[in-house]
Parts: C-alpha cells; sequence; structure tokens
C-alpha cells in the first residue's frame, strides 16, 4: 500500500468508539486512523484464562470491527509479538504517531517499556493515555505521597478527587485501504473448546444496555441487596468494565445523574456502588505500587505459610462436589455461566484456603481461567483477601463458616437450589448446618469432605505458629 501521513490507534482492554481516550485524541490529530488489535499466538492452555473470556473477547471484536465502520474505520487484525507487528504496521504504512491507552497490569507495562523503546529510535511519537481507572495510582497517595495500603483511607482521599469527564464520540478516522488483516479470531483460534457456559452478550451495545438497566433500577437497592446471591441485584458491569466495552467515566458519570435524581432513601446505596468502584482502583493501585502481589502474599508475615498439596479436595472444590451448598452452587454457577456472585467469590475463597488450607494461588489461577469479568487487579486482590494475606486483608481469625452465611445470605436457599441440582427439593434449613448421623442432606449429594469446626481450629493454629517466627 503507498504510505501516507497516518497514525495508530492500538487497540487493548479499549473495545470501544465512545469515550475512548486513546481513540479520541487519535481522531482528533485530523490524520487517518489505523486501528489495530493484536492478538496473542497461545494456544491450547493458558493460567490467566480459558474459552469463556476468549468467546467474551472474540464477541466484542466483533462488535467493535462493525462500530468503527461507522466511523469509516476498519480494524487491523495481527498477531504476534505486540511490539514487532506495531513495528511492522509502522513501516507498512507510515504512520508518524502510535496512540494507545495504558494497561493497568505488569504484564502490559513491560510491553509499553518496549514500544516506547522503539520509537524513541525510530523517531516515532508515542502517546499514552491513562483511560482505565478515574484515577490513576500516582493520584492517590498519602500525604507523604506514599501509595495507600489500606482500603479506607484510600477510598477517603479518592472519593474526594473530582472526576474526569466523559469524550465525545470521535470524528472519522478514514482508516486508509488496502492494510493487510487477519481475520476476527474465533475461540478455535487458541485451540479452545467453544465454552460450556453460557456467558452475556459481548460488545460495546450489549454493555451500554446492561449500564442502562443497572442505573434504572440495580444500583437504588445495591446496598440492601448485593450481598443476597439468589437477588439480580449487581450492576453485571464488571466484565464490560474489564474488556473497556464502557469507560469507568460513562459509569461513574451516569450513578452520579440517578443519584441526583432518586429518592433520599436510596442514595446511600448509590454511595455504597461508588464504594465499590473505588474498590476496583484501589487494587489495581496495588498491583501498580506492588506487582510482587502476583507471586507473593502482600503481608510479608504470611510468606511461606505452609499450604496443603492439591489433591481430591481441590478436584472436589473445582467441580462443585465439596457436600457444602453453597460452595458448590458458585462454583457450579462459575462453571455454567462464567461469572460467580462477589458474596460467593469471598465464601468459595475463603473455604479453599481455611477449611482445605490450599494456596491461594491455585483458586486465583482457576478463577481467572474461567471468570468472562476476571480482571488480574481485582481477582488477586479478592484471593488475597480471602486468604488473610493482602491489603486491607480481613484478621487471619476471620474465617467465614459457610453453613452460617448460607443461612444469612440464602435463607431460602434459592441462590443453591438453582446452581445444585440435586439439592432442589430439599429443605433451605438443611442448608445451614453440617449434615447429621453421618447421612448426605439428599441422595446423589456428597457428605463435607472436610468438617468445618476442626479446619478452622488448624487454620487458627497455622497461623500463630507462622506468625511469630517472622519476627
Amino acid at each position: 500500500m503507498p504510505k501516507r501521513d497516518c497514525v495508530i490507534h492500538w487497540f487493548r482492554r479499549d473495545l470501544r468508539i465512545s469515550d475512548n481516550t486513546a481513540l479520541w485524541h487519535a481522531a482528533k490529530r485530523g490524520l487517518p486512523v489505523v486501528p489495530v488489535y493484536i492478538r496473542s499466538e497461545w494456544k491450547n492452555h493458558h493460567a490467566w484464562t480459558g474459552s469463556n473470556r476468549q468467546a467474551f473477547l472474540c464477541g466484542s471484536l466483533e462488535s467493535l470491527a462493525k462500530n468503527l465502520q461507522t466511523l469509516a474505520g476498519e480494524l487491523i487484525i495481527r498477531k504476534g509479538e505486540a511490539v514487532n507487528e506495531l513495528a511492522t504496521l509502522i513501516q507498512e504504512t507510515g504512520a508518524k504517531a502510535i496512540f494507545y491507552n495504558s494497561d493497568p497490569d505488569p504484564f502490559g507495562k513491560k510491553v509499553e517499556a518496549e514500544l516506547r523503546d522503539y520509537c524513541s529510535e525510530n523517531g516515532i511519537e508515542c502517546c499514552a493515555f491513562h483511560d482505565v481507572t478515574l484515577h490513576a495510582p500516582g493520584e492517590v497517595l498519602t500525604k507523604s505521597e506514599q501509595p495507600y495500603r489500606v482500603f479506607t483511607p484510600y477510598s477517603k482521599s479518592w472519593l474526594e478527587l473530582e472526576k474526569p469527564s466523559p469524550h465525545p464520540k470521535p470524528g472519522p478516522l478514514h482508516t486508509p485501504s488496502g492494510i493487510h488483516s487477519l481475520e476476527l479470531p474465533t475461540i478455535r483460534t487458541w485451540g479452545l473448546k467453544e465454552p460450556e457456559a453460557e456467558i452475556l452478550t459481548p460488545g460495546e451495545h450489549a454493555a451500554r444496555q446492561r449500564l442502562k438497566s443497572a442505573i434504572s433500577g440495580t444500583v437504588q437497592r445495591y446496598q440492601e441487596l448485593r450481598d443476597l446471591p439468589a437477588e439480580e441485584a449487581t450492576s453485571r458491569l464488571s466484565q464490560d468494565l474489564r474488556f473497556g466495552l464502557i469507560s469507568i467515566r460513562t459509569v461513574y458519570q451516569r450513578v452520579m445523574q440517578a443519584r441526583e435524581t432518586c429518592k433520599p432513601t436510596e442514595r446511600k446505596n448509590i454511595d455504597t456502588f461508588i464504594k465499590e468502584l473505588a474498590w476496583r482502583e484501589f487494587y489495581m493501585a496495588i498491583l501498580h505500587h506492588f506487582p510482587d502481589v502476583l507471586k507473593h502474599e502482600f503481608n510479608e508475615d504470611w510468606r511461606g505459610l505452609p499450604w496443603n498439596e492439591p489433591g481430591e479436595s481441590f478436584e472436589a472444590w473445582k467441580e462443585g462436589k465439596t457436600g457444602f451448598p453453597i460452595i458448590d452452587a458458585g462454583m457450579r454457577q462459575l462453571k455454567q455461566t462464567g461469572f460467580m456472585h462477589n458474596r460467593v467469590r469471598m465464601i468459595t475463597a475463603m473455604f479453599l484456603t481455611k477449611d482445605l488450607h490450599l494456596d491461594w494461588k491455585l483458586g486465583e489461577s482457576w478463577f481467572m481461567q474461567h471468570l468472562v469479568d476476571g480482571e488480574i487487579a481485582s481477582n488477586n486482590g479478592g484471593w488475597q483477601w480471602s486468604a488473610g494475606t493482602g491489603a486491607d486483608a480481613a484478621p487471619y481469625f476471620r474465617i467465614q463458616n459457610p453453613w452460617t452465611q448460607t443461612e444469612r445470605y440464602d435463607p431460602a436457599g434459592k441462590y443453591i437450589k438453582r446452581w445444585v441440582e440435586e439439592l432442589k427439593d430439599v429443605p433451605a434449613e438443611r442448608f445451614m448446618a453440617p449434615p447429621k448421623n453421618g447421612r448426605p442432606i439428599a441422595d446423589g449429594y456428597p457428605l463435607p469432605i472436610v468438617d468445618h469446626k476442626t479446619e478452622r481450629e488448624k487454620t487458627l493454629a497455622i497461623f500463630k505458629k507462622h506468625r511469630p517466627a517472622k519476627h
């Protein structure tokens, strides 16, 4: 193709045309824009993703390609090492600049550093923008300009900062013709089977519909119902924020508009939802400032804890066959939908680490392989919180009891009966205490694989024994 003045926009986890910081700035240059997505080349298995999320990615890329056409744009697909492919595209097109939104995780940051070096050596303008959160990690610091290690003071500072407004939709992109592009990826591109789970509809339009639904009712009752897994009481926007199908600025703006017009009694519910947005940014800040959390316990006191070797109990946990109804319901919901209610994520994670005494990193990886909304920072933060090893962690002696958690959050057993077929005709009160006389709760359903009271005492002993060795 003949070379001409143009710029490149590199799509990564910002698969939308509305309120996309880097895309808006790229279009603002007034030059033709080459939008590109570079897919990875791994095959068959990945420790941090799986069929569910890759299928959602494929659908979102298909949606993005169609949306770009409305802006006179064409999505270019390449595969391989990102910097090599971008360098090739620059040479093919004669692009003068590359625009992208920064990645919040250390893997993406490493690639960005390599890209900056390439651009510097070759006279290419490299334009990076903050887009994934309302505030960059360096914006929310203590008075001594140190990163926060605890959520509550972080959230107070976060809430006080002025929030950025959404960007308008960009003007025409006028992507030059004749640029080589691969076909849009499918799940088979990575050698994966079609997902067994029934995942949510991907794409920017579907994300905006979910936001509209959340604003019209969910957020007004969020605090009251969010911990009840049987209720449809969460926003279900997590995967949309993960893939950037909708921007965090748009979400915040719409939620604040709802807050201004809602009843006073509903405002506390919306305020709780807003704090959940702050939790997301807190965990991203933790990952930014302390990237070793992906390898080690955030709280150094708990590094070197003796974990059990994974075996039959780990397999039972993964398959939802532990004999603890709330645990099994959550794990089966994950397998069948690529999603798990957040309260149940905490219960299942604490069960793995505190009842089965298995390394939180095993569960972290399993969740990432199955969750459509798998977000490295939030997933790591949640697992370390449940294990008692992370930032703002619950004290190690706070160990959730699956039976009493059921009584509190699923008293009618609606959630359990929805996901555990063997228990659909069992009275709910039988889900709130271990079965008696050594008999299972129902035919075909397993007995509990451990005794919670016994394992709780073991956990307390393990943590107490380990802590003095660190001082």
